[in-house]
């Protein structure tokens, strides 16, 4: 059992804006990865991807919860817009990122720990940068 907080650096990003696009993460404690994917998101735009950047790290910490105890989890983006967007200090205009918005918080209710979102430069997000090049240059 490991305790402490987690942290996960997320990051999303297409080639055009709309279009091919792509999104990872990757989950640390105590400075040791604990896991990284990524996944292939067809047509969307880089604020979508960036969305789905923190589902994709939600959806395996749900399901990876137990394995570990932790105290709280910090998300690391390169995108500002989408940390202020979650945590409440910009409003979401599009319909369609107020709705992945909704999905993320019930998310987060349902892990029942605490989740911040910080916004880094993009300098310090390489990782997760690279899982999402990676991924698109599969495609």
């Amino acid at each position: 059992m490991q305790n402490g907080v987690l942290i996960i650096h997320t990051d999303g990003g297409s080639r055009g804006n709309p279009g091919p696009a792509a999104c990872a993460f990757v989950a640390e404690l105590d400075g040791k990865v604990l896991a990284e994917k990524s996944k292939y998101l067809d047509i969307t735009t880089n604020n979508i991807a960036e969305y789905q950047g923190v589902l994709l790290a939600l959806d395996w910490l749900l399901e990876n919860s137990k394995s570990f105890k932790i105290t709280e989890v910090i998300f690391f983006l390169d995108s500002e817009l989408v940390v202020k967007q979650l945590t409440g200090f910009y409003r979401v205009k599009k319909p369609e990122l107020q709705t992945l918005n909704l999905i993320i918080k019930k998310k987060i209710e349902e892990i029942s720990i605490k989740v911040n979102f910080q916004n880094i430069p993009r300098e310090q997000n390489k990782e997760a940068d690279r899982l999402v090049n990676e991924e698109l240059d599969l495609q």
